[in-house]
């Protein structure tokens, strides 16, 4: 399939720049798989789509504050957004502001440093040579994303400074975040409260926690014109066997498995046995899911609205078809719904 298969014109203006008040007043679009029905609802009146004994799992992983802002000797200033943790104080990351030099040593505030150690290829699958930098930290890394670091929001939310980062420490991490090192989060998660987890429990339904260490892979650009040929990152993952347990129990149940997010899908699917029974397990994937993909470990799908062109647009549509995915979109523009990861919330059944 063609990239430009993908496309779809999203106005800046229908792109979220900050988190709604209240997450469970996001909206929810209901979309029926096999009728080609939409609803328009909130998310606060999910419960009215889980059935008891349903298993709804979400990834608990923790976004860590893995934006920083450095100095140049020059005065020029440098947005560091940190991808995956290599060694000791070492990361590997992404650079916005005018290329390094191998061995630069740049300020990051209250007398710590970072030196670039060498330059990367950051996707060889799309030819992009360059791009990726090893850096590594004058002090305990994780000290200096306590003291320094912000939320690393993807690029297409503008913040102008350091300071108007501060409501996105909370707000860009789930109420159900705990296991570190993630460095984008999981967002359809993000719409969930306490109150309203505790109302799903009380209706029966499991909710079961797994672990995808969201990074770039999750993010990354499509930028080969075949989609078949783009290499997805690998992440690393977690599946309890408590959580295999709850999950294949409500398969042999005959209810329904609803995956909170891309994230979850993506996991559950790579540790599936072939059959739809998920193997316990921890290791990572590079799982790339578009249409003509056969699935077998969920049976719904909590989900943002995504990019044009996007990998995450592409699992959405092969889980509810590419024709289906435009019309709901379609939709959701022209009731002026909100895009992305602060954006409104889509459950595909």
């Amino acid at each position: 399939m063609k990239i430009s298969e993908f496309d779809y014109q999203l106005p800046k203006s229908a792109i979220a720049q900050h988190p709604l008040k209240e997450r469970d007043q996001s909206r929810l679009l209901i979309l029926n798989r096999a009728t080609g029905e939409i609803q328009d609802r909130k998310f606060i009146e999910l419960p009215e789509y889980l059935s008891p004994e349903d298993a709804l799992v979400v990834n608990n992983c923790r976004v860590i504050p893995g934006r920083i802002f450095a100095r140049r000797k020059t005065g020029a200033r440098l947005e560091i957004t940190l991808l995956k943790k290599t060694a000791g104080r070492e990361w590997e990351c992404l650079v916005k502001g005018k290329k390094p030099k191998a061995g630069e040593e740049v300020e990051i505030g209250e007398g710590m440093s970072l030196v670039f150690r060498k330059e990367k290829d950051l996707d060889q699958a799309a030819g992009l040579r360059g791009g990726l930098w090893q850096i590594e930290f004058s002090a305990d890394d994780n000290a200096v994303l306590e003291k320094l670091g912000v939320a690393p929001l993807p690029p297409y939310i503008k913040r102008g400074s350091p300071e108007e980062y501060a409501e996105d420490r909370n707000r860009y991490q789930t109420v159900f975040a705990s296991e570190n090192g993630a460095v984008a989060a999981p967002t359809a998660g993000l719409h969930f409260t306490e109150k309203l987890l505790q109302k799903i429990k009380a209706q029966g339904i499991d909710l079961v926690e797994i672990t995808l260490e969201v990074s770039y892979g999750t993010f990354a650009p499509v930028r080969v014109e075949k989609i078949e040929d783009h290499k997805m990152f690998s992440e690393k993952f977690r599946v309890s066997e408590k959580a295999a347990e709850k999950v294949n129990r409500a398969r042999e149940k005959g209810r329904r498995v609803v995956a909170a997010g891309t994230t979850v899908a993506r996991t559950l699917e790579a540790v599936s046995d072939g059959s739809g029974k998920i193997l316990p397990q921890e290791g990572e994937t590079d799982l790339f899911i578009f249409p003509g993909y056969g699935f077998k470990a969920i049976d719904a799908l909590l989900t943002n609205f995504h990019m044009p062109r996007s990998s995450l647009l592409m699992l959405v549509s092969a889980f509810a078809s590419l024709d289906l995915i435009k019309k709901a979109y379609q939709h959701a523009l022209q009731k002026n719904y909100r895009f992305l990861s602060y954006g409104d919330c889509m459950i595909i059944i």
